[in-house]
């Protein structure tokens, strides 16, 4: 049985720094389209981030220059690396793992951004 498990959530400082994670074991990970969402209460989940097999990668305009996706397909880990965040930032971020039909979606992990 797959199991997605996020880690990196945190109360944070403005203008601190966070790293989210997520590992998916027992799947080809390499072949996957990777996603960071992220979701405030009583609003839509947002898509934050992509990154490709290929690895190329794109984000929403409020997060560009400030965050960044990344994978290590030998450990089966993608990351979120988040700098200079705001309370805007605040949030619950879910990790996003396609491959044709196979969809698989992280927890939820809280970040809070506040002084």
């Amino acid at each position: 049985q797959v199991q997605v498990v996020e880690s990196g959530g945190d109360l944070v400082q403005p203008g601190g720094s966070l790293r989210l994670a997520c590992t998916i074991e027992k799947i080809n990970f390499s072949q996957y389209f990777l996603s960071w969402y992220r979701q405030t209460p009583g609003e839509s989940r947002e898509l934050v981030a992509t990154l490709t097999s290929g690895a190329d990668t794109t984000y929403i305009d409020s997060v560009k220059g400030r965050f960044t996706i990344s994978r290590d397909n030998a450990k089966y880990t993608m990351y979120l690396q988040m700098n200079r965040l705001t309370s805007d930032d605040t949030a619950a971020y879910y990790c996003n793992a396609k491959w044709g039909i196979l969809n698989f979606w992280g927890q939820g992990i809280q970040v809070t951004v506040s002084s």
